[in-house]
């Protein structure tokens, strides 16, 4: 489709994973270039690197020796002999170096010129612009004397509560909030170190805080014939760890007069800088003002562009590859048209109830809901490993108003199907019906504000999929015969035996899941299946397996669960909260944590992640609470410590190993407290 452009384009390697990859992977298919996947260990059987038509390994999992490896990709594209690299987001999307390293390769890159993202690249310096192009700015500091009593009068001068914030980047790290003077120097020292660990930059600039702010943004398209539209705007207000959760377009309750506000600042921040490429113009505003204030661009296609797509008909992907082939915009601004509304759902493998703590391991089953986008980089059987973020996919729905947009994400929040994991798809569907985000009076503060304490999960749903999950293991799905016989126990082979179909059957089943412990006893007879836990009652009705689902009626009502299974391991979600369960019947337990007790004790991983030190050998003393190994997800570290007083006889796993939840790390001989008196 490009052969004839000025810049011609045959084939496209995408310096990218997972959901971002396999999205320019679908706009290069339909244009009919090649589409060229890169992976790094970690991601050596992942979904696009089947979906490409072409895919090369450039190094280890960890990002730094892969992704972020600037000769490792300029070595790829060359080998591929790709026309044009496409960065996608994150990684090496914003990095100027790397823009350079393209041109000086021959290659085309699918961006702005590296001047443009050099401009903005620092927080600093694209302030600097934005005020010199008359771009109102948050009032703030961002000069180039960076010393402890400089930044400290500045502060003093802007007025507390401040921001400070890492110039070189951004997603939350190097920011610190201070309210008063006498906390700025601790801050600034903490703010520092984590900016110059993130970035390799420790410059910082300063901000007046505000209070309760609305995230919104302006996308714009260029291209290399001077030519410079906007394609309206969005909210991204809802956020997490100064991380965007749901992003919408349009704004919902902006005036007009913002409105036009925004497009006027965004399109001359754009050509002051020649911009050329997609991107966005973000700003920040105290919610019920009318001025907006400059606060960054990002000179690339941003995680939320899906909304934006959805409104106004336009594949900025495709127009992307457009301009960097030389091509002229295919619309003016007066010929692009915006038409009802769409929100997208960040779907990621996080514990909401745990402040948003990443997790890792297998997904078992991925089974999107229908009518919705859902652009992901996971299908059935997907590892989340410990070394990239937590995204699993983007949910998008769209409707010709917003009330419909929403009822149509909702549902689509409730039919999504995560088994294996836990995600935050619960808290997304809790977080799109609270009056605050329905009424589109949503800020940065939504969170804090919707869930005061931070969300948790309802302990009904809990037990009531808890009671399920234990139903499915302990029915298990029926044969031919089975099913024409239902009523007959002694025809159902599952770990309980009555001698009389007209009393019910009892089993006290012993269940360990993401979210604790529980016992439970089920009952069932010829009304179907109830639990007893926690001192409730959940009543489930006629409970049955067949075909990877389960059957229940609780409350008189039919529903149908995904589940799947594995031994004694069962995967089962429900509107969007999933588990996943092992169970044993209390008996077998009991004799198991005997066993248990005569020959000692172990340590066992809580989750999914990297062995990163061992702190003991074979025959070493510890006393209890002492730290013996540490481990690594998604960036967290994770000390654990031996359960109690004795020796190691034994180290079941090494350094680099990735273990799953579960697994056992250290065998201790437990000394005994008359041993030890």
């Amino acid at each position: 489709m490009f052969t004839q452009s000025p810049r011609p384009i045959r084939s496209v390697l995408v310096a990218n994973r997972g959901e971002i990859a396999m999205r320019v992977l679908r706009t290069c298919k339909h244009l009919g270039l090649r589409g060229i996947a890169v992976y790094s260990d970690a991601d050596a059987n992942a979904l696009h690197v089947r979906t490409a038509d072409a895919a090369t390994r450039i190094g280890p999992a960890p990002a730094r020796e892969s992704y972020l490896d600037i000769g490792a990709i300029i070595a790829a594209a060359q080998r591929m002999e790709a026309d044009a690299i496409h960065p996608g987001y994150g990684f090496l999307s914003e990095n100027a170096e790397f823009a350079r390293a393209c041109d000086a390769a021959g290659l085309i890159f699918i961006g702005p010129s590296a001047e443009a993202v050099a401009s903005m690249g620092s927080k600093i310096s694209s302030k600097r612009i934005a005020e010199a192009t008359g771009v109102p700015t948050v009032p703030g500091y961002h000069g180039n004397a960076q010393d402890e009593a400089t930044l400290l009068s500045e502060a003093k001068r802007i007025g507390f509560p401040v921001l400070i914030k890492a110039s070189a980047g951004g997603g939350g790290r190097g920011m610190r909030l201070v309210e008063h003077a006498a906390d700025f120097a601790a801050a600034l020292d903490a703010a520092r170190k984590e900016a110059q660990s993130a970035f390799g930059d420790a410059s910082i600039l300063l901000e007046k805080f505000i209070r309760n702010p609305r995230h919104l943004e302006v996308q714009l398209a260029g291209d290399r014939q001077g030519n410079l539209v906007h394609l309206f705007e969005r909210d991204c207000s809802v956020q997490r760890n100064n991380q965007k959760v749901l992003e919408e377009a349009p704004a919902p309750n902006l005036p007009e007069i913002v409105r036009q506000r925004l497009f006027d600042a965004a399109l001359k921040l754009g050509r002051k800088i020649g911009y050329d490429s997609a991107g966005t113009v973000e700003f920040i505003m105290e919610a019920g003002d009318d001025q907006p204030y400059f606060l960054e661009m990002n000179t690339r296609l941003q995680v939320e562009h899906p909304v934006t797509e959805a409104i106004t008909g336009i594949d900025l992907v495709e127009w992307q590859i457009r301009a960097a082939a030389g091509e002229a915009l295919p619309l003016q601004q007066a010929q692009i048209r915006q038409s009802g509304h769409a929100i997208e759902a960040r779907i990621t493998a996080e514990r909401v109830d745990m402040g948003f703590q990443p997790v890792t391991g297998r997904l078992e089953c991925v089974v999107a809901p229908r009518d919705l986008r859902f652009d992901t980089g996971v299908a059935d059987g997907a590892e989340i490993s410990p070394y990239y973020d937590s995204m699993i996919a983007k949910l998008v729905a769209a409707g010709r108003n917003r009330g419909s947009c929403l009822a149509r994400l909702e549902a689509g929040l409730n039919e999504l199907t995560l088994l294996g994991l836990s995600s935050n798809q619960l808290f997304l569907r809790d977080a799109v019906r609270h009056p605050l985000f329905v009424e589109g009076r949503a800020t940065t503060r939504f969170i804090e504000t919707a869930f005061p304490g931070g969300w948790k999960i309802d302990a009904g749903e809990l037990r009531l999929l808890r009671a399920a999950a234990t139903a499915a293991w302990l029915v298990k799905e029926p044969s031919a015969t089975e099913l024409e016989n239902w009523t007959n126990p002694w025809l159902r082979q599952r770990p309980v035996r009555v001698t009389a179909s007209a009393r019910a059957a009892r089993a006290t089943v012993m269940l360990n899941d993401e979210y604790g412990t529980a016992e439970i006893e089920l009952r069932y007879g010829r009304d179907g299946v109830e639990a007893m836990m926690d001192g409730e009652i959940i009543r489930l009705g006629p409970v049955a397996r067949s075909g990877g689902s389960l059957a229940i009626t609780p409350e008189s009502v039919a529903e149908t669960l995904p589940v799947s299974s594995d031994g004694g391991r069962i995967c089962i979600t429900r509107h969007g909260l999933a588990i996943s369960a092992d169970l044993v019947l209390k008996s077998e337990a009991q004799r198991a944590s005997d066993a248990d007790a005569r020959s000692g004790n172990r340590v066992d991983a809580p989750l999914h992640g990297l062995i990163t030190q061992i702190h003991v050998v074979v025959g070493d003393r510890v006393e209890a609470g002492m730290a013996v190994v540490q481990m690594e997800a998604m960036k967290l570290v994770h000390t654990l410590p031996a359960p109690r007083a004795g020796h190691v006889t034994g180290i079941r796993q090494a350094v680099g190993d990735i273990v799953p939840a579960g697994t056992t790390l250290i065998e201790i001989d437990v000394i005994e407290e008359k041993e030890i008196s």
